[in-house]
């Protein structure tokens, strides 16, 4: 455990104007405290503070939120040399002795003493990996507003004219929106109808825009992944979007400490289903899914276009494995193949 290998380690619980923080002796007593403010004076203000009363050089500090409200100490003591491993929220449970910043901070630092010192969970890296992490999160948004726009779009012209139900059926192409736009009312026209048009009209805009903005984001995606891991696109099935979540998953080396446990990430392990004579595995329904969901997409692709992957999958259909069981041991080798890919274009 990491209590075996430390001097002391600090705990830290996180909020928005203000830090608690606990250092710890690898038994579990309470060495000092103390609360500073979530800014630069409070970063400064706790880094003298450790080289004060750490009884040692050996010092890991392990923080909740480092993604969040914690970020910036984070970052501050990363800077310092210090290592910081992230700490999830106690459970009700672990509450024993009642709910305050301090109770929460010495928690923390007892959560830390128990990690397997050779499994930290370091926080997620900056850097490009974060620029793309900002480009996925702004395309799922964006993917979200265009789905809901056209469904707006559609319900308005369902209930229109014959000719906006003609506009309405099938897919709307930018073909199809432009003529949206270019409508134009006639002389007898209602004002019912006009205001139809004119919405209609401007949902029209709006997804074509947005189509715009996905494009310009696919754009940014790739020009990233190129300059990251450019192995990741020579894959087959393996595009910008799911190349860019493959990195922004795997974040930096050493957080996944092998295939296996990225694999475990994505939800694609192996959950054993055995019962007496039958021994059998099924999906895991954890992990982050939208990893999950890319390696799910490049299956797709390689389903119907990888004449490797048809041959793999008519031996096991012949072995008597189901669909949904190939596509999880598919699932785990294309986890596979992107992490070691990924060590490889990442940890040189």
């Amino acid at each position: 455990m990491l209590a075996e290998v430390v001097d002391a380690v600090v705990g830290g619980d996180t909020h928005r104007d203000t830090h608690a923080l606990e250092l710890t002796a690898p038994s579990g007593a309470t060495i000092a405290t103390l609360m500073i403010g979530n800014d630069e004076r409070g970063f400064a203000e706790a880094i003298a503070w450790v080289a004060e009363h750490a009884p040692g050089p050996r010092v890991v500090v392990g923080l909740e939120g480092t993604r969040s409200y914690g970020i910036g100490l984070a970052r501050v003591l990363q800077a310092a040399g210090l290592t910081v491993v992230e700490i999830e929220r106690p459970r009700r449970g672990e509450r024993r002795r009642g709910k305050s910043d301090p109770i929460d901070a010495h928690l923390a630092a007892l959560h830390a003493l128990r990690l397997d010192a050779d499994r930290l969970p370091t926080p997620r890296a900056d850097g490009d990996r974060e620029a793309l992490r900002i480009l996925l999160g702004a395309r799922r948004e964006l993917t979200t507003a265009k789905t809901r726009t056209i469904n707006r779009l559609r319900a308005l012209l369902l209930t229109g004219s014959d000719a906006d139900r003609a506009l309405s059926r099938g897919a709307l192409s930018s073909d199809r929106l432009a003529a949206i736009t270019r409508r134009r009312g006639g002389q007898h026209e209602t004002r019912e109808y006009a205001v139809r048009r004119a919405e209609a009209r401007r949902l029209a805009l709006a997804i074509s825009g947005i189509d715009r903005e996905l494009a310009d984001n696919k754009w940014h995606l790739a020009d990233l992944v190129t300059h990251l891991a450019p192995q990741l696109l020579a894959k087959r099935g393996v595009g910008p979007v799911s190349a860019a979540q493959a990195i922004v998953s795997w974040s930096h080396p050493g957080r996944c400490r092998n295939d296996a446990a990225y694999a475990a990430l994505a939800g694609a392990s192996p959950i054993p289903a055995s019962s007496g004579r039958i021994v059998r595995h099924r999906l895991n329904r954890g992990g982050d899914r939208h990893l999950n969901r890319t390696l799910h997409d490049i299956l797709l692709t390689r389903w119907r276009t990888c004449p490797r992957t048809r041959a793999y999958i008519a031996r096991r259909r012949a072995e008597g494995k189901t669909d949904p069981e190939i596509r999880r041991c598919l699932k785990r080798y294309i986890a596979r193949e992107l992490y070691r890919s990924l060590n490889t274009a990442m940890a040189a």
